[in-house]
């Protein structure tokens, strides 16, 4: 049994602190620790402050960060300030693997190209340039760390794209590649990966954390439009300037296969078929 810590306990470490909690004790730390599940040990703290009541003994911890506001102040605080505070305040527990939990916004390619683990990186926003400092504040710090960098979620309370279809309110840019994972599988995989540091294997410094299917959005779009059973969505030709603004990369799970992960929803069309047969929309 492995002492946890889940720093950021949203929807997703909230799902992952629970699944943890049958094997592990697992501590759940956010600002308000209402809606920390029971079987977790809740943690009221703010990580833009000096953390001082964390457990004794912490053996994995978890960053989780999310940022409020579209605006650098926020990211900033969320991944580079909190990370520090985190880290200063796990800096005597000697723990055995922190896993930072990113984004592969901090890619920019945007020519359909296949995009792994060693592709460059670019800080192409303040977004992801805050992102991507504290993806190196972490991987330079005395902590042994695990980078997931997971692609567009979706899932039970994260239908947005699904609401937008039914609302007519949808289109898509022909020939643009998207990538996304369903929070099930969030979940299993960062399950997955402690499970591997657990029992000794090797972790890799990065993982991606996506499906095992990149989509071009408008197939993905009109899919979803017949299983709603709506008219089909607009499909827009892309200018050149669109083209540049918005991502469009194929991105390779191969290295999170490898490590013996299988997923529940391997492809949009499972995963979005699940959710619409079990989610109750307004």
């Amino acid at each position: 049994m492995a002492s946890i810590l889940i720093a950021g306990c949203g929807s997703i470490g909230c799902q992952l602190g629970q699944q943890l909690a049958q094997e592990h004790t697992v501590y759940g730390l956010r600002r308000t620790t209402e809606y920390v599940p029971a079987n977790l040990h809740a943690i009221e703290a703010d990580l833009n402050h000096k953390i001082e009541q964390l457990p004794d003994e912490i053996d994995y911890a978890f960053f989780m960060p999310t940022a409020g506001k579209y605006k650098d102040s926020a990211y900033y605080n969320a991944y580079v300030l909190n990370l520090k505070n985190l880290l200063n305040g796990l800096q005597d527990k000697n723990i055995k693997r922190l896993f930072f939990i990113s984004s592969t916004s901090v890619f920019s390619q945007n020519d359909g190209e296949v995009v792994n683990e060693e592709s460059p990186t670019d800080p192409h926003s303040f977004s992801t340039k805050r992102i991507l400092e504290g993806e190196e504040l972490a991987l330079n710090s005395s902590t042994p760390t695990t980078i997931i960098r997971l692609g567009g979620i979706y899932g039970p309370g994260r239908t947005h794209l699904i609401d937008l279809v039914r609302e007519g309110k949808a289109h898509c840019m022909e020939d643009v590649w998207s990538n996304r994972i369903h929070s099930d599988d969030c979940v299993g995989v960062l399950a997955h990966l402690l499970n591997l540091d657990v029992s000794g294997a090797k972790l890799e410094n990065i993982y991606l954390g996506v499906d095992c299917e990149p989509s071009l959005s408008c197939e993905v779009y009109s899919w979803l439009a017949e299983q709603l059973s709506v008219p089909e969505i607009e499909h827009m030709e892309p200018t050149e300037n669109s083209r540049l603004m918005r991502s469009n990369k194929k991105i390779s799970n191969a290295r999170l296969l490898e490590s013996g992960y299988e997923f529940k929803f391997p492809n949009y069309r499972l995963g979005y078929t699940d959710l619409i047969e079990n989610e109750t929309f307004e």
